[in-house]
């Protein structure tokens, strides 16, 4: 009888669990960005100073119970040198979030590089892409009107996988939600091709 039980509760608290990678360049926000995710789904989560946020080295990760599912987040450093252990997390993931800072034009073209490398994968064939325009609160960034044109030139790498460019601000937050609903969307109907683990609530 206990272990029908147990099993009953197990099945019924058991939720699909997504991996979601957080990928650009260095500065480009992505720890804020996770920070700003987690405090706007999460009541509970209680964010620090966005001012304080280090330069991720290595790993930063973050997880969700949010629309019936969890999300793992694995926030990747993204300086060059570390830019080479992206592809270790590429067979596990089932979405991709690539963070721009529109701020900083003269590195927009370095990003898009980044982004083309990681793109042409094998390993990422049909996943999901969520691109993020970051720094939307500074005066003079990039619109999603001015970013977008440049990251659709990889149309061809992309293929005919989801792919959405948002603007958002790590900092502030606005943004925030509509990007990862968009993405818990994508996640779902991607989950014949890429089933989600089950992990306990």
């Amino acid at each position: 009888m206990y272990t029908l039980l147990s099993g009953l509760y197990k099945h019924l608290t058991q939720h699909d669990e997504y991996c979601v990678v957080i990928l650009g360049l260095d500065n480009a926000g992505k720890t804020t960005y996770l920070e700003a995710a987690k405090a706007n789904l999460d009541k509970n989560y209680k964010r620090g100073d966005p001012k304080r946020v280090t330069a991720t080295v290595g790993l930063n990760v973050g997880k969700i119970d949010t629309a019936g599912i969890t999300i793992q987040f694995w926030d990747l450093g993204g300086q060059t040198e570390l830019q080479s252990l992206w592809d270790k997390y590429y067979e596990e993931c089932h979405g991709i979030i690539y963070v721009i800072d529109s701020y900083d034009r003269e590195r927009i073209e370095e990003s898009k590089e980044a982004f083309d490398k990681m793109v042409r994968n094998e390993l990422l064939s049909k996943v999901p892409l969520l691109v993020l325009a970051n720094k939307q609160d500074l005066p003079e960034c990039m619109g999603v009107r001015e970013v977008k044109p440049i990251f659709n030139q990889s149309a061809h790498l992309i293929g005919s996988r989801d792919c959405m460019v948002m603007p958002v601000s790590a900092l502030t937050g606005e943004g925030i939600s509509e990007g990862i609903n968009w993405l818990i969307d994508c996640l779902k109907r991607n989950s014949d091709i890429r089933p989600p683990k089950s992990s306990d609530s």
